[in-house]
This record gives structure tokens, C-alpha cells and sequence, in this order.
């Protein structure tokens, strides 16, 4: 039995040497060349449509309630994911009588989701840190923000109002807009 396989490892190496010392034969082949581009990403915020009713007060009280979920979503990708989210109020309003934005605060309270690297901060974490709203997107104040981490990334959260409600205010319905942006 020995000699058998001794015979055929013999012949194994044989044909090992023959296959090495052939000479090569030229593959054939072709190149393609193949590109593709980046696109920029964006930097979005969506946040609740409403209408929202947080609830009612008598003159010199407050009313205090969520408007719903706030959004950013940053897809521009690059070295670093920085992002401020701000807010700002119009006056509220019914038929001709007005609660001014100055009389609304605002706090953002903490994420209720993130994705991505970086510190998200909220801009006011508590009741107790709110602030009042301002008219005009140039002064608007911050809601939420974002610092470091690579790529994109994502926040939400739940914001409050605060309507401390004027003593010459009157009776009614009053409406107003509550608008983020995102930089």
C-alpha cells in the first residue's frame, strides 16, 4: 500500500512541475473606467403643522403646553455635522385683539431621539431655563443645537410653551405661528 501511494504522489508532483514550467498564456481582459458623483445633502427641520391648543387661562394667568415634535435632519455629510436650530413668534392674535410674542416663553426640553456623532444640546432643558420668544428670525433664539461627529445627523424634540397671559387680555381664541429654522 505503501508503494502505491508513494507511485502516485510521485505522479502528483509530475504534473505539479509540468503546469508550473508551461508557459503563460495571455488572458484576455478590458478596463472600464466608471465614475460617479457626490451630490450636497441637506439641512432640513419640519415640526408639527398643527393647529396645537395648549389650553386656556383667565387674564394674568399662564397656560403652558407641548406643540409637538421638532425635527433636523442633516444629510450634507463632510468632516463635521454643526447645526443651530432657532425659534421665533408672531404675535397671537383674534379678530382685532393681540397677546404679543414677548408675553410667550419657550424651552425645548431634552432630545427625544439622535442619531449620529457630536454633542446635541438642548437650548433650554428645563421649565425653569425658558425664554421668551422673539418676532423676527434675525433675533431668534436657539432651540437646539449641534456640535462635532462626522457625516449627518439627526435630533427631535418636544417643545413647550409658556403664555403668560396679559391682565388686559381678552376673551377669545387667540392664534399664532411658532416657527423654527435650522443653519
Amino acid at each position: 500500500m505503501r508503494k502505491r501511494f508513494a507511485a502516485l504522489t510521485s505522479a502528483g508532483a509530475g504534473a505539479l512541475l509540468f503546469i508550473l514550467a508551461a508557459p503563460a498564456v495571455a488572458v484576455p481582459s478590458a478596463d472600464t473606467i466608471v465614475t460617479f458623483s457626490v451630490t450636497p445633502g441637506s439641512l432640513d427641520i419640519t415640526a408639527t403643522a398643527g393647529p396645537i391648543n395648549i389650553g386656556s387661562a383667565a387674564p394674568a394667568g399662564s397656560v403652558t403646553g407641548q406643540i409637538g415634535p421638532v425635527s433636523v435632519s442633516d444629510t450634507r455629510g463632510g468632516v463635521t455635522s454643526a447645526w443651530t436650530a432657532s425659534v421665533f413668534a408672531t404675535d397671537f392674535t383674534v379678530d382685532d385683539l393681540t397677546v404679543p410674542f414677548a408675553a410667550v416663553q419657550y424651552w425645548s426640553g431634552p432630545a427625544t431621539a439622535t442619531s449620529g456623532g457630536g454633542t446635541f444640546a438642548p437650548g433650554q432643558l428645563t421649565a425653569g431655563d425658558a425664554v421668551a420668544l422673539t418676532g423676527t428670525k434675525d433675533t431668534a433664539v436657539t432651540a437646539f443645537s449641534h456640535a462635532g461627529g462626522t457625516g449627518g445627523s439627526t435630533a427631535t424634540w418636544n417643545p413647550s410653551l409658556i403664555v403668560n397671559v396679559p391682565i388686559t387680555a381678552e376673551v377669545g381664541a387667540y392664534s399664532g405661528t411658532v416657527t423654527h429654522q435650522v443653519a
